[in-house]
């Protein structure tokens, strides 16, 4: 199983130089990757009053694209994974340009984790629908694919049409693998049809953190399913949970990982946000911390 670290987007800040500090530093404690937030537009909750949404216009968020190119030079074998791009709210063609020149400027590195988001303050910013969002996700996949696999593409569907036209230079990886995140029934039957991975969030361990429950069990067991149902074989379709640093102790998160791989997952991923670190160097020194509990 594969270990990797979050991205802690909205407490890093912007220096470049802690962002690459940041990077350079889970790539020399050999974490296999680091997954990265989206978001683009934030909301004034002032204006808002039945905003609920955790984010809004005072949290920062690095755009993972810029990001991801920026860290592409700077590290040379560490995974860079979104999760997750709202590709619901973005051109579908440029999304595949953005992250062909992400995989070609890394070696190969990105893993493109999309979901349809939550924030409706972005769709109407970036000009796209969000009441459709769902459904679009899953011709955007069909033609994300096309345009990294293929010189020249002509396509006539319902939200996109291209006339035999191509992005150049294509990605080293053909195709790029498409994670889903998401929890609803309609998202893990559209993974199981189409995703090379899923990025689950929930709460599948008991009180002690180390063992399985049964909710988590019967939510793999149900992806797994859905998998079959598809005419897919499970095991080619990746599970990569999440471990919530928060006010626990190393030992505990890493309890977590192996309760992790007791449900099958092949990656687990630390996030050291929202955990009190009021500095760069203090999630560094965490996932230094949880790499030794390991």
């Amino acid at each position: 199983m594969q270990v990797g670290v979050v991205f802690p987007q909205t407490e890093i800040g912007s220096d470049p130089l802690a962002v690459r500090d940041y990077a350079q530093a889970a790539e020399g404690l050999n974490y296999s990757h680091i997954l990265a937030f989206d978001h683009v537009l934030g909301a004034n909750r002032a204006s808002r009053p039945n905003f609920k949404g955790p984010y809004d216009h005072d949290s920062l968020f690095h755009e993972p694209f810029v990001l991801y190119g920026y860290l592409a030079g700077l590290t040379e074998k560490i995974g860079l994974t979104t999760g997750i791009i709202i590709v619901s709210q973005r051109q579908t063609v440029l999304v595949a340009k953005q992250a062909a020149a992400v995989d070609v400027l890394s070696g190969g590195r990105l893993r493109l984790g999309i979901g349809v988001g939550w924030n409706d303050v972005e769709f109407e910013g970036l000009g796209e629908n969000f009441r459709n969002r769902g459904k679009r996700s899953e011709e955007q996949v069909e033609v994300l694919r096309a345009l990294w696999t293929q010189a020249t593409v002509t396509y006539d569907g319902k939200w996109h049409k291209i006339t035999d036209a191509g992005i150049n230079p294509l990605p080293v990886q053909q195709p790029i693998p498409i994670l889903f995140g998401g929890m609803s029934d309609a998202v893990m039957r559209r993974l199981a049809r189409l995703g090379d991975g899923w990025l689950p969030q929930f709460e599948g361990f008991g009180a002690d953190g180390k063992t399985p429950n049964e909710d988590g069990r019967a939510l793999i067991a149900k992806v797994h399913d859905y998998i079959r149902e598809a005419g897919r074989d499970p095991s080619a379709v990746d599970i990569e949970g999440r471990v919530k640093l928060g006010d626990r102790t190393p030992e505990a998160c890493a309890a977590e990982v192996a309760a992790w791989s007791d449900l099958g997952a092949t990656h687990v991923t630390l996030n050291t946000m929202g955990s009190g670190l009021s500095t760069p160097a203090a999630h560094i020194d965490a996932i230094r911390r949880f790499k030794e509990a390991l």
